[in-house]
Protein backbone atom coordinates (compact mmCIF):
# COMPACT_ATOMS: atom_id res chain seq x y z
CA UNK A 1 0.00 0.00 0.00
CA UNK A 2 1.26 3.27 -1.19
CA UNK A 3 1.89 5.86 1.61
CA UNK A 4 -0.07 9.29 2.23
CA UNK A 5 0.95 11.90 -0.82
CA UNK A 6 4.00 14.66 0.35
CA UNK A 7 2.22 18.19 -1.12
CA UNK A 8 4.85 17.93 -3.24
CA UNK A 9 3.15 14.97 -5.03
CA UNK A 10 -0.09 16.85 -5.69
CA UNK A 11 -0.43 19.03 -8.21
CA UNK A 12 -3.61 20.63 -7.27
CA UNK A 13 -3.92 23.46 -9.67
CA UNK A 14 -3.68 20.68 -12.27
CA UNK A 15 -6.16 18.67 -10.79
CA UNK A 16 -8.66 21.28 -9.83
CA UNK A 17 -7.97 22.17 -13.59
CA UNK A 18 -9.19 18.82 -15.11
CA UNK A 19 -12.76 17.90 -16.31
CA UNK A 20 -15.15 15.39 -14.61
CA UNK A 21 -16.09 12.38 -16.19
CA UNK A 22 -19.53 11.85 -14.57
CA UNK A 23 -20.70 8.70 -12.90
CA UNK A 24 -22.14 6.05 -15.75
CA UNK A 25 -25.89 5.52 -15.36
CA UNK A 26 -28.75 3.85 -17.23
CA UNK A 27 -30.40 6.05 -19.65
CA UNK A 28 -33.98 6.86 -17.68
CA UNK A 29 -36.02 5.47 -21.04
CA UNK A 30 -34.35 1.67 -20.42
CA UNK A 31 -34.18 1.46 -16.54
CA UNK A 32 -37.68 2.94 -16.24
CA UNK A 33 -38.27 -0.72 -17.85
CA UNK A 34 -35.86 -3.13 -15.44
CA UNK A 35 -35.37 -3.25 -11.32
CA UNK A 36 -31.08 -3.50 -12.37
CA UNK A 37 -29.38 -0.88 -10.42
CA UNK A 38 -29.46 3.05 -11.96
CA UNK A 39 -25.68 3.38 -11.38
CA UNK A 40 -23.27 1.48 -14.00
CA UNK A 41 -19.92 0.31 -12.94
CA UNK A 42 -16.94 2.43 -13.36
CA UNK A 43 -14.60 1.01 -15.99
CA UNK A 44 -11.11 0.87 -14.42
CA UNK A 45 -9.38 3.57 -16.50
CA UNK A 46 -12.33 6.41 -15.36
CA UNK A 47 -12.31 5.49 -11.59
CA UNK A 48 -8.57 5.90 -11.76
CA UNK A 49 -8.95 9.78 -13.62
CA UNK A 50 -11.94 10.61 -11.34
CA UNK A 51 -9.92 9.47 -8.19
CA UNK A 52 -6.68 11.51 -9.31
CA UNK A 53 -9.09 14.55 -9.18
CA UNK A 54 -9.13 14.45 -5.09
CA UNK A 55 -6.43 17.30 -4.19
CA UNK A 56 -5.14 15.83 -1.32
CA UNK A 57 -6.74 18.25 0.93
CA UNK A 58 -4.65 19.02 4.26
CA UNK A 59 -7.58 19.51 6.03
CA UNK A 60 -9.85 16.57 4.31
CA UNK A 61 -13.44 18.20 5.58
CA UNK A 62 -14.81 14.82 3.60
CA UNK A 63 -13.23 12.69 6.40
CA UNK A 64 -14.73 14.82 9.31
CA UNK A 65 -17.97 14.60 7.22
CA UNK A 66 -18.21 10.88 7.04
CA UNK A 67 -19.85 9.58 10.10
CA UNK A 68 -17.53 6.46 9.74
CA UNK A 69 -14.59 9.05 9.12
CA UNK A 70 -12.89 7.03 5.96
CA UNK A 71 -9.50 8.32 5.24
CA UNK A 72 -11.24 9.18 1.65
CA UNK A 73 -8.00 11.20 0.34
CA UNK A 74 -6.01 8.03 0.87
CA UNK A 75 -8.26 5.36 -0.18
CA UNK A 76 -8.54 7.55 -4.01
CA UNK A 77 -4.76 8.06 -3.39
CA UNK A 78 -4.85 4.15 -3.64
CA UNK A 79 -7.13 4.18 -6.30
CA UNK A 80 -5.62 6.26 -9.12
CA UNK A 81 -2.45 4.05 -8.81
CA UNK A 82 -4.68 1.44 -9.76
CA UNK A 83 -4.30 -0.10 -6.26
CA UNK A 84 -8.07 -1.17 -6.14
CA UNK A 85 -7.73 -3.76 -3.43
CA UNK A 86 -5.56 -1.22 -1.16
CA UNK A 87 -8.09 1.24 -1.48
CA UNK A 88 -11.00 -0.95 -0.76
CA UNK A 89 -8.93 -2.03 2.79
CA UNK A 90 -8.61 1.11 3.78
CA UNK A 91 -11.97 1.57 3.45
CA UNK A 92 -12.73 -1.07 5.43
CA UNK A 93 -10.36 0.27 8.04
CA UNK A 94 -13.25 2.17 9.60
CA UNK A 95 -16.18 0.77 7.63
CA UNK A 96 -17.84 -2.65 7.98
CA UNK A 97 -19.73 -2.66 4.05
CA UNK A 98 -18.26 0.18 1.64
CA UNK A 99 -20.21 -2.00 -1.52
CA UNK A 100 -23.45 -0.77 0.86
CA UNK A 101 -22.69 2.88 1.61
CA UNK A 102 -20.98 3.50 -1.39
CA UNK A 103 -24.09 2.85 -3.21
CA UNK A 104 -26.97 4.23 -0.70
CA UNK A 105 -25.15 7.34 1.01
CA UNK A 106 -26.65 10.57 -0.10
CA UNK A 107 -23.03 11.57 -0.41
CA UNK A 108 -24.27 15.15 -1.43
CA UNK A 109 -25.20 15.37 2.52
CA UNK A 110 -21.29 14.09 3.75
CA UNK A 111 -18.25 13.46 1.90
CA UNK A 112 -18.79 15.27 -1.34
CA UNK A 113 -20.73 18.22 -0.23
CA UNK A 114 -18.15 19.47 1.25
CA UNK A 115 -15.83 18.63 -1.79
CA UNK A 116 -13.73 21.94 -2.62
CA UNK A 117 -15.14 21.47 -6.39
CA UNK A 118 -18.55 22.72 -4.87
CA UNK A 119 -17.31 26.05 -4.08
CA UNK A 120 -15.46 25.92 -8.10
CA UNK A 121 -19.13 25.06 -9.47
CA UNK A 122 -17.88 21.46 -10.67
CA UNK A 123 -19.04 18.53 -9.62
CA UNK A 124 -17.27 16.77 -6.80
CA UNK A 125 -14.99 13.95 -6.69
CA UNK A 126 -17.99 10.89 -6.71
CA UNK A 127 -16.83 9.38 -3.54
CA UNK A 128 -19.38 7.19 -3.12
CA UNK A 129 -19.05 5.21 -6.83
CA UNK A 130 -15.82 5.34 -6.55
CA UNK A 131 -15.97 3.41 -2.91
CA UNK A 132 -18.49 1.04 -4.74
CA UNK A 133 -15.98 0.69 -7.52
CA UNK A 134 -13.23 -0.86 -5.46
CA UNK A 135 -15.34 -2.23 -3.20
CA UNK A 136 -16.94 -4.51 -5.82
CA UNK A 137 -13.32 -5.12 -7.23
CA UNK A 138 -12.16 -6.15 -4.25
CA UNK A 139 -15.24 -8.75 -3.96
CA UNK A 140 -15.30 -10.14 -7.12
CA UNK A 141 -11.31 -10.51 -7.54
CA UNK A 142 -10.28 -13.13 -4.67
CA UNK A 143 -13.22 -12.25 -2.08
CA UNK A 144 -12.66 -11.41 1.35
CA UNK A 145 -9.48 -13.05 3.65
CA UNK A 146 -10.97 -14.48 6.37
CA UNK A 147 -9.41 -13.46 9.42
CA UNK A 148 -10.49 -13.76 13.46
CA UNK A 149 -8.59 -14.54 16.17
CA UNK A 150 -8.55 -17.59 18.14
CA UNK A 151 -12.24 -18.50 19.99
CA UNK A 152 -12.37 -16.77 23.38
CA UNK A 153 -15.64 -19.31 24.32
CA UNK A 154 -17.86 -16.46 24.63
CA UNK A 155 -21.20 -15.71 23.05
CA UNK A 156 -22.97 -12.41 21.85
CA UNK A 157 -26.33 -12.66 20.61
CA UNK A 158 -27.65 -9.86 17.95
CA UNK A 159 -31.16 -8.76 17.73
CA UNK A 160 -31.74 -7.63 13.94
CA UNK A 161 -30.05 -8.25 10.34
CA UNK A 162 -29.71 -5.00 9.40
CA UNK A 163 -26.39 -2.46 8.66
CA UNK A 164 -25.94 -2.29 12.44
CA UNK A 165 -26.46 -5.72 13.73
CA UNK A 166 -24.00 -7.10 10.34
CA UNK A 167 -21.68 -4.83 11.49
CA UNK A 168 -21.34 -5.98 15.46
CA UNK A 169 -21.78 -9.65 14.32
CA UNK A 170 -18.31 -8.88 12.03
CA UNK A 171 -16.69 -6.95 14.40
CA UNK A 172 -17.30 -9.65 17.10
CA UNK A 173 -16.37 -13.00 15.10
CA UNK A 174 -13.35 -11.42 13.98
CA UNK A 175 -12.39 -11.21 17.68
CA UNK A 176 -13.26 -14.93 17.97
CA UNK A 177 -16.52 -14.40 19.95
CA UNK A 178 -19.09 -16.90 19.03
CA UNK A 179 -22.06 -15.00 17.53
CA UNK A 180 -25.91 -15.88 16.52
CA UNK A 181 -28.03 -13.63 15.03
CA UNK A 182 -31.49 -13.45 15.21
CA UNK A 183 -34.09 -11.61 13.07
CA UNK A 184 -38.04 -11.49 12.29
CA UNK A 185 -37.43 -11.44 8.40
CA UNK A 186 -37.45 -14.62 6.30
CA UNK A 187 -33.78 -13.80 5.15
CA UNK A 188 -30.99 -11.13 6.29
CA UNK A 189 -30.07 -8.01 5.37
CA UNK A 190 -32.91 -5.82 6.92
CA UNK A 191 -33.48 -2.31 5.76
CA UNK A 192 -31.08 -3.30 3.06
CA UNK A 193 -33.36 -5.97 1.33
CA UNK A 194 -36.78 -5.21 2.62
CA UNK A 195 -36.42 -1.57 2.27
CA UNK A 196 -33.69 -0.53 -0.25
CA UNK A 197 -34.97 -1.34 -3.94
CA UNK A 198 -32.75 -3.50 -5.96
CA UNK A 199 -32.18 -0.66 -8.59
CA UNK A 200 -30.57 1.43 -5.49
CA UNK A 201 -28.76 -1.31 -4.37
CA UNK A 202 -28.85 -5.17 -6.00
CA UNK A 203 -29.37 -7.42 -3.34
CA UNK A 204 -26.91 -9.88 -4.34
CA UNK A 205 -24.56 -7.26 -2.34
CA UNK A 206 -26.29 -8.09 0.78
CA UNK A 207 -26.33 -11.98 -0.18
CA UNK A 208 -22.34 -11.84 -0.66
CA UNK A 209 -21.56 -10.39 2.88
CA UNK A 210 -23.63 -12.58 4.39
CA UNK A 211 -21.78 -15.59 2.76
CA UNK A 212 -19.16 -14.14 4.19
CA UNK A 213 -20.32 -13.42 8.00
CA UNK A 214 -21.07 -17.44 7.47
CA UNK A 215 -17.68 -18.03 6.59
CA UNK A 216 -16.48 -16.29 9.96
CA UNK A 217 -18.78 -18.38 11.28
CA UNK A 218 -21.87 -16.17 12.28
CA UNK A 219 -25.33 -18.31 13.08
CA UNK A 220 -28.45 -17.09 11.54
CA UNK A 221 -32.02 -17.39 12.85
CA UNK A 222 -34.91 -16.14 11.05
CA UNK A 223 -38.36 -15.72 11.73
CA UNK A 224 -37.96 -14.93 15.21
CA UNK A 225 -39.19 -12.01 16.53
CA UNK A 226 -36.98 -10.95 20.25
CA UNK A 227 -39.89 -9.66 22.63
CA UNK A 228 -42.77 -11.42 21.48
CA UNK A 229 -41.39 -15.00 20.21
CA UNK A 230 -38.28 -14.61 22.39
CA UNK A 231 -37.47 -12.43 25.17
CA UNK A 232 -34.02 -10.65 26.06
CA UNK A 233 -34.29 -12.41 29.16
CA UNK A 234 -34.45 -16.16 27.81
CA UNK A 235 -31.18 -15.29 25.70
CA UNK A 236 -29.13 -14.43 28.60
CA UNK A 237 -30.69 -17.47 30.01
CA UNK A 238 -29.71 -19.51 26.93
CA UNK A 239 -25.76 -18.56 27.78
CA UNK A 240 -25.30 -15.40 25.15
CA UNK A 241 -23.55 -13.28 27.42
CA UNK A 242 -24.01 -9.76 26.05
CA UNK A 243 -26.86 -8.59 23.61
CA UNK A 244 -27.07 -6.09 20.63
CA UNK A 245 -30.19 -5.07 19.83
CA UNK A 246 -30.57 -3.76 16.33
CA UNK A 247 -34.06 -4.01 15.32
CA UNK A 248 -34.24 -0.59 13.47
CA UNK A 249 -37.28 1.22 13.22
CA UNK A 250 -39.60 0.19 11.14
CA UNK A 251 -43.11 1.12 12.25
CA UNK A 252 -44.86 2.73 9.26
CA UNK A 253 -46.88 5.74 9.99
CA UNK A 254 -50.56 5.05 9.66
CA UNK A 255 -52.15 6.57 6.94
CA UNK A 256 -55.30 8.30 8.89
CA UNK A 257 -57.89 9.09 6.42
CA UNK A 258 -61.36 8.09 5.67
CA UNK A 259 -61.15 5.36 2.92
CA UNK A 260 -57.62 4.03 3.51
CA UNK A 261 -58.85 0.18 4.10
CA UNK A 262 -59.78 0.42 0.71
CA UNK A 263 -58.12 -2.32 -1.90
CA UNK A 264 -55.77 -0.68 -3.94
CA UNK A 265 -53.83 1.22 -0.62
CA UNK A 266 -50.70 0.10 0.41
CA UNK A 267 -48.00 0.80 3.09
CA UNK A 268 -44.56 1.89 1.80
CA UNK A 269 -42.92 -1.40 3.39
CA UNK A 270 -45.40 -4.13 2.29
CA UNK A 271 -45.42 -2.56 -1.31
CA UNK A 272 -41.71 -2.58 -1.86
CA UNK A 273 -41.22 -6.18 -0.44
CA UNK A 274 -43.71 -7.35 -2.43
CA UNK A 275 -42.06 -5.13 -5.81
CA UNK A 276 -38.62 -5.53 -5.51
CA UNK A 277 -37.82 -8.57 -2.98
CA UNK A 278 -37.10 -12.21 -4.40
CA UNK A 279 -40.02 -14.23 -3.44
CA UNK A 280 -38.42 -17.05 -1.74
CA UNK A 281 -36.99 -13.95 0.49
CA UNK A 282 -41.05 -12.49 1.34
CA UNK A 283 -42.86 -13.62 4.36
CA UNK A 284 -45.90 -15.78 3.61
CA UNK A 285 -48.26 -12.56 3.56
CA UNK A 286 -46.15 -10.65 0.95
CA UNK A 287 -45.55 -12.96 -1.66
CA UNK A 288 -47.84 -12.14 -4.03
CA UNK A 289 -46.78 -9.35 -6.20
CA UNK A 290 -48.54 -5.76 -5.87
CA UNK A 291 -51.08 -4.30 -8.45
CA UNK A 292 -50.58 -1.22 -10.00
CA UNK A 293 -53.36 0.39 -12.02
CA UNK A 294 -52.60 2.97 -14.69
CA UNK A 295 -52.61 6.05 -11.89
CA UNK A 296 -50.72 5.58 -8.90
CA UNK A 297 -50.27 7.90 -6.40
CA UNK A 298 -47.78 8.05 -3.48
CA UNK A 299 -48.07 9.94 -0.47
CA UNK A 300 -44.84 11.83 1.35
CA UNK A 301 -41.57 13.20 0.40
CA UNK A 302 -38.82 10.99 1.65
CA UNK A 303 -36.39 8.30 0.29
CA UNK A 304 -39.16 5.74 0.58
CA UNK A 305 -41.71 8.07 -1.01
CA UNK A 306 -38.73 7.77 -3.66
CA UNK A 307 -38.48 4.27 -3.60
CA UNK A 308 -42.30 3.84 -3.89
CA UNK A 309 -42.75 6.29 -7.31
CA UNK A 310 -39.52 4.60 -8.41
CA UNK A 311 -40.95 0.86 -8.12
CA UNK A 312 -44.70 1.77 -9.17
CA UNK A 313 -42.62 2.79 -12.98
CA UNK A 314 -40.77 -0.40 -12.97
CA UNK A 315 -44.53 -2.02 -11.79
CA UNK A 316 -46.07 -0.42 -15.54
CA UNK A 317 -47.75 2.45 -13.84
CA UNK A 318 -48.86 4.37 -17.13
CA UNK A 319 -48.93 7.65 -14.90
CA UNK A 320 -47.26 7.41 -10.87
CA UNK A 321 -47.49 11.23 -9.20
CA UNK A 322 -45.91 12.06 -5.86
CA UNK A 323 -48.29 14.05 -3.35
CA UNK A 324 -46.54 16.10 -0.88
CA UNK A 325 -48.10 18.79 1.49
CA UNK A 326 -44.76 21.06 1.57
CA UNK A 327 -42.39 22.29 -1.23
CA UNK A 328 -39.43 20.88 -2.78
CA UNK A 329 -37.27 22.63 -0.85
CA UNK A 330 -38.40 21.04 2.24
CA UNK A 331 -38.54 17.88 1.14
CA UNK A 332 -36.28 15.60 3.28
CA UNK A 333 -35.20 13.01 1.17
CA UNK A 334 -32.22 12.45 -1.10
CA UNK A 335 -31.97 15.16 -3.89
CA UNK A 336 -30.13 12.65 -6.11
CA UNK A 337 -33.47 9.96 -5.79
CA UNK A 338 -36.26 12.96 -6.74
CA UNK A 339 -33.91 14.11 -9.62
CA UNK A 340 -33.67 9.98 -10.66
CA UNK A 341 -37.75 10.28 -10.18
CA UNK A 342 -38.39 12.73 -12.27
CA UNK A 343 -36.18 11.37 -15.11
CA UNK A 344 -37.98 8.44 -15.19
CA UNK A 345 -41.33 10.37 -15.72
CA UNK A 346 -42.61 10.94 -12.00
CA UNK A 347 -44.81 13.96 -12.18
CA UNK A 348 -44.89 15.73 -8.43
CA UNK A 349 -48.23 17.63 -6.87
CA UNK A 350 -46.49 19.86 -4.23
CA UNK A 351 -48.62 22.00 -1.32
CA UNK A 352 -50.99 19.05 -1.77
CA UNK A 353 -52.86 17.21 0.64
CA UNK A 354 -55.01 14.02 0.65
CA UNK A 355 -58.01 14.45 3.19
CA UNK A 356 -60.09 11.05 1.71
CA UNK A 357 -59.76 8.15 -0.73
CA UNK A 358 -63.11 7.36 -2.71
CA UNK A 359 -64.15 3.79 -3.75
CA UNK A 360 -65.63 1.81 -6.51
CA UNK A 361 -68.66 -0.14 -6.18
CA UNK A 362 -66.21 -3.13 -5.76
CA UNK A 363 -64.65 -1.37 -3.05
CA UNK A 364 -61.38 -0.30 -5.05
CA UNK A 365 -59.99 2.93 -4.60
CA UNK A 366 -61.05 5.10 -7.36
CA UNK A 367 -60.24 8.43 -6.48
CA UNK A 368 -58.45 10.66 -3.78
CA UNK A 369 -59.67 14.03 -2.44
CA UNK A 370 -57.14 16.40 -1.78
CA UNK A 371 -56.95 20.36 -0.46
CA UNK A 372 -54.21 22.75 -1.76
CA UNK A 373 -51.93 23.94 1.29
CA UNK A 374 -49.80 26.88 1.86
CA UNK A 375 -47.29 27.84 4.00
CA UNK A 376 -47.07 28.80 7.65
CA UNK A 377 -44.50 29.61 10.06
CA UNK A 378 -41.88 26.66 10.39
CA UNK A 379 -42.71 23.95 12.87
CA UNK A 380 -40.61 21.86 15.58
CA UNK A 381 -38.51 20.57 12.72
CA UNK A 382 -37.60 24.23 11.19
CA UNK A 383 -39.78 23.77 8.33
CA UNK A 384 -42.70 26.21 8.04
CA UNK A 385 -45.14 24.56 8.66
CA UNK A 386 -48.31 23.30 5.75
CA UNK A 387 -51.91 25.23 6.26
CA UNK A 388 -55.32 24.10 4.12
CA UNK A 389 -56.15 26.97 1.96
CA UNK A 390 -60.05 27.18 2.63
CA UNK A 391 -62.41 25.77 -0.63
CA UNK A 392 -59.14 24.65 -2.68
CA UNK A 393 -60.67 20.80 -2.67
CA UNK A 394 -60.18 18.88 -5.56
CA UNK A 395 -60.62 15.15 -6.69
CA UNK A 396 -57.76 13.26 -8.88
CA UNK A 397 -58.81 10.03 -10.03
CA UNK A 398 -56.21 7.34 -9.24
CA UNK A 399 -55.86 3.81 -8.99
CA UNK A 400 -53.35 3.05 -6.43
CA UNK A 401 -52.38 4.82 -3.25
CA UNK A 402 -48.85 4.07 -1.64
CA UNK A 403 -48.27 5.66 2.28
CA UNK A 404 -44.23 6.67 3.08
CA UNK A 405 -45.25 9.32 5.36
CA UNK A 406 -42.02 8.00 7.67
CA UNK A 407 -41.55 5.63 10.22
CA UNK A 408 -41.68 5.19 14.41
CA UNK A 409 -39.75 3.11 16.67
CA UNK A 410 -41.23 -0.44 17.43
CA UNK A 411 -42.16 -0.10 20.85
CA UNK A 412 -42.15 -3.96 21.52
CA UNK A 413 -38.56 -4.85 23.17
CA UNK A 414 -38.93 -1.46 25.40
CA UNK A 415 -42.56 -2.84 26.41
CA UNK A 416 -41.70 -6.70 26.77
CA UNK A 417 -37.97 -6.12 28.42
CA UNK A 418 -37.54 -5.09 32.02
CA UNK A 419 -36.05 -1.94 32.92
CA UNK A 420 -34.59 -1.02 29.31
CA UNK A 421 -35.18 2.73 29.22
CA UNK A 422 -36.41 3.87 26.06
CA UNK A 423 -37.83 7.63 25.18
CA UNK A 424 -40.07 9.23 22.31
CA UNK A 425 -41.90 6.51 21.48
CA UNK A 426 -39.67 3.24 22.29
CA UNK A 427 -36.52 4.64 21.08
CA UNK A 428 -33.65 2.75 23.12
CA UNK A 429 -32.08 5.45 25.30
CA UNK A 430 -28.31 4.22 25.41
CA UNK A 431 -24.66 5.90 26.45
CA UNK A 432 -23.62 7.51 23.27
CA UNK A 433 -19.78 6.29 24.34
CA UNK A 434 -20.35 2.50 24.43
CA UNK A 435 -23.73 1.67 23.15
CA UNK A 436 -25.03 0.20 26.87
CA UNK A 437 -28.35 0.51 27.28
CA UNK A 438 -29.83 0.61 31.00
CA UNK A 439 -29.76 -2.82 30.88
CA UNK A 440 -26.19 -4.35 31.92
CA UNK A 441 -24.54 -6.76 29.00
CA UNK A 442 -27.27 -5.31 26.55
CA UNK A 443 -25.74 -2.74 23.84
CA UNK A 444 -27.89 -0.94 21.25
CA UNK A 445 -27.42 0.65 18.04
CA UNK A 446 -28.78 2.31 14.44
CA UNK A 447 -32.52 3.19 13.96
CA UNK A 448 -33.83 1.45 17.03
CA UNK A 449 -31.70 4.55 18.95
CA UNK A 450 -31.24 6.97 16.27
CA UNK A 451 -34.93 6.89 14.73
CA UNK A 452 -34.86 6.92 10.80
CA UNK A 453 -31.36 7.37 9.57
CA UNK A 454 -28.87 6.35 7.61
CA UNK A 455 -26.81 2.77 6.77
CA UNK A 456 -23.95 4.76 7.30
CA UNK A 457 -24.60 6.30 10.87
CA UNK A 458 -26.15 2.97 11.88
CA UNK A 459 -22.86 1.13 11.11
CA UNK A 460 -20.88 3.95 12.93
CA UNK A 461 -22.88 3.48 15.87
CA UNK A 462 -22.74 -0.46 15.59
CA UNK A 463 -18.97 -0.22 15.75
CA UNK A 464 -18.61 1.72 19.09
CA UNK A 465 -20.98 -1.21 20.73
CA UNK A 466 -18.94 -3.66 19.33
CA UNK A 467 -15.70 -2.43 20.43
CA UNK A 468 -17.52 -2.16 24.04
CA UNK A 469 -18.64 -5.80 24.02
CA UNK A 470 -15.60 -7.03 23.17
CA UNK A 471 -14.39 -5.45 26.13
CA UNK A 472 -17.10 -6.77 28.43
CA UNK A 473 -16.91 -9.91 27.13
CA UNK A 474 -12.73 -10.34 27.65
CA UNK A 475 -13.48 -8.96 31.25
CA UNK A 476 -15.63 -11.72 32.13
CA UNK A 477 -14.11 -15.43 32.99
CA UNK A 478 -11.93 -16.99 30.76
CA UNK A 479 -13.68 -19.78 29.01
CA UNK A 480 -12.22 -22.92 27.03
CA UNK A 481 -12.40 -22.08 23.57
CA UNK A 482 -15.36 -22.93 21.56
Amino acid sequence: MLPKPSPKEVDRKGRLAAEAHGVPKQDPEVRRHNFQETYLPFDPETAMKEAERCIQCPGAKCVKACPLHNDIPLALWQLEHGNFEDAAKVFRMTSSMPEVCGRVCPQVLLCEGVCIYIKKGKPPVPVGRLEAFVADYERTHGGFVIEKEPATGHRAAVVGAGPAGITVAEDLAKKGHAVTVFDTWPAPGGVMRYGIPQFKMDHHVVDDKIDYLKALGVEFRFNTTIGKDIGIDELVEQGYETVFLGVGAGVGVEFKVPGADLDGVYSATPFLIRGNVDEEKRPQDLKKPPIVGNRVAVIGGGDTAMDCVRTSVRLGAAEVICVYRRTEVEMPGNERDRQFAKEEGVEFHWLTQPVRLIGDDEGRVAAMECIRMELGEPDDSGRRRPVPIEGSEFTMEVDTVISALGYWPDPLLGEKTQDLATHDWGLITIDEETGATSRRNVFAGGDDVLGPNLVVTAVAQAKVAAKAMHEYLMGLPGKVDA
